[in-house]
């Protein structure tokens, strides 16, 4: 298999033979990462729960897990699932990069369709089941929403979708989600959604595709998944907790397979998990620091405040070299664009002339590194 390298190492490669300017602390706004500690009460059912490691956990995780994560789904998106609705999962990028393998193995000339910029994982599975790929290509003129081809998605065995979008901040109405359920279902494709940005939002909550297939009537979720995961939601990537939810006869051969890959949670993780999903406050104080994040870009570089995510999707006239004059003059790193898509048949890449910007540090960093884009953008 010939995997691209990650953003993060082109990143590295690119600066590499760069010493930034030492007047300045280093500020690194690259990855998607919360630099916020996890919640003590988080960390106290992990350590009160310790002693659990010498016990083997089930594949299918906890029922304490389990019944957190249906809590969770049923509060915040008005949905209620059975236990054969949903599966614990390591993370989500696992599922990402295993699950299409699993769905594809019987397929011949699989086709698997996604948004494009995109999380690299996809691209990844895509390699791993030799699929053809699709593009969605996210372009500001349509707001970067994906726009429908239906005789292309027709040839598609498998959607992914990623809304709230990672990294250009886009969401999608429950609305427009339906619009996509309702081709799953003309197509027969599977349809899944990245949902791993959701609680992370300034005003309104974003849907999840589980709601848009209930409002179109598919209430047994037929060809719809979704993922989410606490990583962001609690400042605890380290736990490796998520979820994939949806339809029962495509999760019950998953979880039988899963039994074979050996990518459970050990139990000391699954209870401070179950603790995570089962607390709102923590959430909304996180999402509180994100807006006024998103409030200081807005009145030092002029940006909007989207309505999830924490990345400011910035537009400049050349990606490369402002990212690496950015970090020879200011010591801020932020990633190109362009390494987070890819060429088109077009060969076109809706990457090209932007940067992310992840604002997951505190107010008082975050408003000083923005200060230094700002000088580097009016040089």
């Amino acid at each position: 298999m010939n995997f691209e390298p990650y953003p993060f190492e082109k990143l590295n490669n690119l600066l590499q033979n760069i010493i930034p300017n030492n007047v300045y602390s280093p500020s690194i706004l690259t990855i998607g990462e919360p630099q916020f500690e996890t919640p003590s009460f988080i960390q106290d059912a992990l350590a009160k729960n310790s002693s659990l490691l010498k016990k083997y956990p089930k594949t299918g995780g906890e029922e304490n897990l389990r019944e957190a994560m249906r809590n969770f789904i049923a509060q915040r998106f008005n949905t209620t699932l059975s236990n054969a609705q949903i599966i614990p999962t390591f993370g989500t990028r696992e599922v990402l990069f295993n699950f299409p393998q699993f769905l594809l193995f019987d397929k011949e000339e699989s086709v698997i369709a996604y948004t494009n910029p995109f999380y690299q994982i996809y691209e990844g599975a895509a390699l791993a089941t030799r699929s053809r790929v699709l593009y969605l290509n996210l372009h500001e003129e349509n707001d970067f929403k994906p726009l429908v081809n239906e005789s292309e998605l027709a040839k598609c065995d498998l959607v992914i979708l990623n809304f709230p979008n990672n990294p250009t901040s886009a969401t999608l109405s429950v609305e427009e989600l339906g619009e996509w359920v309702a081709l799953a279902l003309k197509h027969d494709f599977v349809l899944l959604n990245d949902e791993c940005y959701s609680e992370i939002y300034t005003n309104t909550p974003p849907p999840s595709l589980l709601e848009a297939a209930t409002a179109i009537g598919n209430k047994n979720f037929k060809n719809v998944l979704v993922i989410n995961s606490i990583s962001k939601r609690s400042s605890a990537p380290g736990l490796r907790s998520g979820f994939i939810a949806g339809d029962a006869e495509i999760l019950k051969e998953y979880m039988k397979y899963r039994t074979y890959i050996g990518c459970a949670s050990p139990l000391p993780l699954q209870y401070a998990a179950a603790k995570a999903w089962s607390d709102e406050a923590h959430v909304a104080t996180s999402r509180a620091v994100y807006k006024k994040n998103f409030e200081l870009a807005q009145e030092i570089l002029g940006t909007q405040i989207p309505q999830a995510t924490f990345y400011i999707w910035l537009q400049v006239d050349n990606a490369l070299d402002f990212t690496k004059k950015l970090y020879e003059k200011y010591n801020v790193k932020v990633l190109p664009g362009e390494f987070l898509a890819r060429e088109d048949k077009q060969g076109k890449n809706p990457g090209i002339g932007y940067v992310r910007i992840a604002l997951v540090e505190s107010q008082e960093k975050t408003k000083d590194a923005l200060q230094r884009i700002k000088e580097c953008l009016s040089e």
